[in-house]
């Protein structure tokens, strides 16, 4: 397995280097996106890209970034740690001025050692993990989306307002992403005076699972708090629904995708999820999301952050008449910058001062951002 394992990174790995066609021309700058364009979560990927190629390709057409064209190549790292790390090792190697990524946090945050010891700016639009930036690997590493803690607040919180005296059960996926996310929702759940029915661990990619929803069934839990992805996430609602339960699903921004209505149908009618506001609702990204959806891209997730991310760097990089990393990195962190999800400046720990994060109900197929209110029982 570890050979099979091994051979799907090295031709990841190759796979990239042959887009990086442009890192040799003195007339292109060498970009790259990195999220998983394979495996279980590959519709992140999808998102990052879509949005990391639009991005690109408006910059060029206006001239692109000190005259020069931008070369875009994508990375895949399946969200797999140490495919993430052999990806980054092989792009900085070729000279690439900026990372937008990873997706997954457990990705990112041993990837940003790679970046910060080779001095190859990291934006990331999607790792929310508060250590990728609380220990952060080095001065170059940022994100333009928001904390786990500051998630994880915001759905402890409305959980405890709108499931007040009912049964609340917090599982994970034992990730930095899916963990992290659930600690921060007890810590919020405690904090508000409500003591969880349930913590536990399940584990990421099976079929079944039948034996944790009898646990939770058992339990008479009421509200799940699930703290990992879509599919999982999918595929435990389904499995409740068919043991007669009607429990509320909460997870957050990892179900902001259309795939997990995919997997639901009618039985995530009701999910509950957090999610910054909704940037496709922002009136400074109107012309950009009409033109995704000219393509037939719907901008969901994390398309917009992708392409944010691309725009803040550029701007940095135009204020800084340069691309060496210790002259970009001096623009991220003197400057607003004015892109699709809104104005921010960065914190001196790399992260953004962006609104905060809003609760969001999947119905009908679609999501859409509630103003408080209990949520309705699925089923």
């Amino acid at each position: 397995m570890r050979r099979i394992t091994g051979l799907i990174a090295a031709l990841a790995v190759a796979g990239f280097l042959a887009g990086c066609g442009g890192a040799e021309d003195s007339n292109e700058i060498p970009i790259a996106a990195v999220g998983p364009v394979t495996g279980q979560y590959a519709s992140f990927g999808h998102q990052m890209k879509n949005g990391a190629e639009l991005a690109v390709e408006d910059i060029n057409a206006a001239g692109g970034v000190l005259g020069k064209k931008l070369d875009f190549s994508m990375g895949d790292d399946a969200c797999d740690p140490k495919q993430a790390v052999a990806v980054a090792n092989q792009i900085t190697g070729k000279g690439v001025a900026l990372v937008a990524g990873h997706y997954c946090s457990g990705s990112s945050i041993p990837a940003s050692q790679v970046y910060a010891e080779s001095d190859t700016v990291q934006i990331s639009p999607a790792s929310t993990n508060p250590a990728f930036t609380d220990e952060r690997a080095g001065p170059n590493i940022y994100r333009v989306c928001g904390r786990d803690d500051e998630q994880g607040g915001v759905a402890g919180k409305y959980l405890a307002d709108h499931f007040a005296g009912k049964n609340i059960a917090i599982v994970h996926d034992k990730t930095a992403y899916g963990k992290g996310l659930a600690d921060e929702v007890k810590k919020s759940l405690n904090a508000n005076g409500v003591q969880e029915v349930l913590y536990e661990a399940y584990s990421a990619g099976e079929k079944d699972y039948s034996a944790l929803v009898s646990k939770l069934k058992q339990a008479g839990v009421d509200a799940l708090f699930l703290g990992g992805y879509h599919t999982e996430g999918g595929l435990i609602v389904r499995q409740m629904r068919d043991q007669g339960m009607n429990t509320v699903l909460m997870g957050g921004d990892a179900l902001i995708t259309q795939e997990y209505w995919s997997i639901t149908g009618p039985a995530g009618e009701g999910t509950l999820m957090t999610f910054s506001p909704d940037p496709r609702k922002n009136p400074a990204a109107a012309e950009v999301v009409k033109r995704f959806k000219d393509k037939g891209i719907e901008p969901e997730g994390y398309v917009l952050y992708t392409y944010a991310a691309i725009q803040a760097w550029a701007q940095a990089v135009e204020k800084a008449a340069s691309t060496a990393a210790t002259d970009v990195v001096k623009a991220l962190n003197e400057n607003e910058f004015d892109t699709v999800i809104g104005k921010f400046k960065f914190n001196d720990k790399g992260d953004p001062n962006l609104p905060p994060y809003a609760v969001y109900r999947w119905s009908n197929g679609s999501y859409e951002e509630i103003d408080g209110g209990s949520p309705q029982p699925a089923g």
